[in-house]
């Protein structure tokens, strides 16, 4: 009898041991997944803030090269490309301060011919945007041409949807309509436009090419984050910066090449001399959008990364509606009734994105508990 009461007891106290094991397991299996969502927020503010303070400055400091002279679209084309060596020289300094990986595992990296051709396809759709977006920068007034890029939130939802299997809950349905309408209230409001010196048939070509380099982004954007799920099995920021940092690379050089197969080159030295800000500004322009433009494409990858294509677009969508408001005071466009009722959609559907992604953290923490397979569908 003694010896069953051990035996008992001996039970109690190593169930209750397993017990206190158990609790202190899941206490910090809970504060380490408190401090791993603490730091992915971190890292979607610096990103929402390099997308919404970068993006309307660069667009800005491109309209202010038009306006004071300059008239090369393939020098615009170039300017969110050609400032890639800034971001070279940012990931070896952030490469030295991180520790050496001891993982052996090559299985997960993609191979080199895969890589080649995923920096090829990725840099030519950029090319092809970055191409068409100087063009439209060029023939609309930049108020216009900002409210109208806002639609690339639309066709990144559309590409989203065949690539990414995206999901469209009725918050992203009201977004992706409020800001469809806003671009399309622009449409109708092309007849009240100043655009001196432009045609109306060169307006309509930079409203169509606007439209293209929305489509162009949105294809690009929905791309990328099917690459981030299928071909880099290894999600760091270093494959981030690769990917921002050779797609670059190979778009400037398609670029590079039209410039000089057009002989546009040889009209830049006087184009230099006789701007009218001179010649300091004219540099002082040029660089300081091309690291603008960078820093924007840091920001709209990382989203990318940390979120989803659409979500990453949300972001930019709220930050072109800035740019008529800049562009009143610097460039004094008209500010239309259209235009404030544009903004205010954008916005608005802009806070309709936010309020999803909130609904989806609140249900991505109660499933904690209770984890299932991923099908690889996102609601974002």
């Amino acid at each position: 009898m003694d010896r069953s009461q051990e035996l008992y007891a001996n039970g109690d106290q190593n169930l209750e041991a397993n017990l206190i094991d158990v609790e202190a397991t899941e206490s910090s299996s809970s504060s380490e997944s408190q401090t791993k969502n603490y730091k992915r927020w971190i890292r979607l503010s610096i990103y929402v803030f390099f997308v919404l303070f970068c993006q309307p400055l660069a667009t800005i400091l491109g309209r202010l090269y038009y306006e004071n002279g300059g008239e090369s679209t393939y020098v615009v084309t170039l300017l969110p490309l050609i400032g890639f060596p800034v971001l070279i020289l940012f990931n070896f300094f952030s490469q030295l301060r991180q520790p050496k990986s001891t993982d052996t595992n090559v299985n997960q990296s993609p191979s080199f011919t895969t890589l080649v051709s995923v920096y090829m396809c990725t840099g030519l759709i950029l090319s092809a945007y970055a191409y068409l977006y100087a063009i439209g920068l060029l023939y609309l007034p930049v108020s216009t041409f900002s409210l109208i890029l806002a639609s690339q939130l639309a066709f990144t939802a559309f590409f989203s949807y065949f690539l990414n299997s995206q999901k469209f809950t009725p918050f992203i349905v009201n977004s992706l309509f409020l800001l469809t309408v806003s671009s399309a209230l622009l449409v109708a409001n092309t007849e009240s436009e100043d655009t001196p010196n432009v045609s109306q048939v060169q307006y309509v070509i930079g409203f169509i090419c606007t439209i293209g380099a929305s489509a162009g982004i949105g294809l690009l954007l929905s791309l990328i984050q099917l690459l981030f799920r299928k071909v880099f099995k290894e999600h760091t920021s270093s494959v981030v910066m690769d990917l921002t940092i050779y797609q670059s690379l190979v778009a400037s050089c398609v670029i590079l090449i039209g410039l000089f197969a057009s002989g546009e080159w040889r009209t830049l030295p006087s184009e230099m001399r006789n701007y009218k800000l001179g010649q300091v500004s004219y540099v002082l322009t040029l660089a300081s959008a091309a690291i603008s433009w960078q820093v924007y494409t840091v920001g709209l990858v990382g989203l990318i990364f940390e979120s989803s294509s659409v979500f990453s677009n949300s972001i930019t969508a709220v930050g072109l509606p800035i740019v008529p408001v800049i562009a009143v005071i610097v460039f004094h466009d008209k500010m239309e009734a259209s235009k404030i009722f544009s903004i205010v959609l954008a916005i608005w559907g802009f806070l309709s994105f936010v309020y999803q992604h909130y609904l989806d953290e609140k249900q991505l923490k109660r499933s904690n508990t209770s984890p299932v397979e991923d099908d690889g569908t996102q609601t974002w």
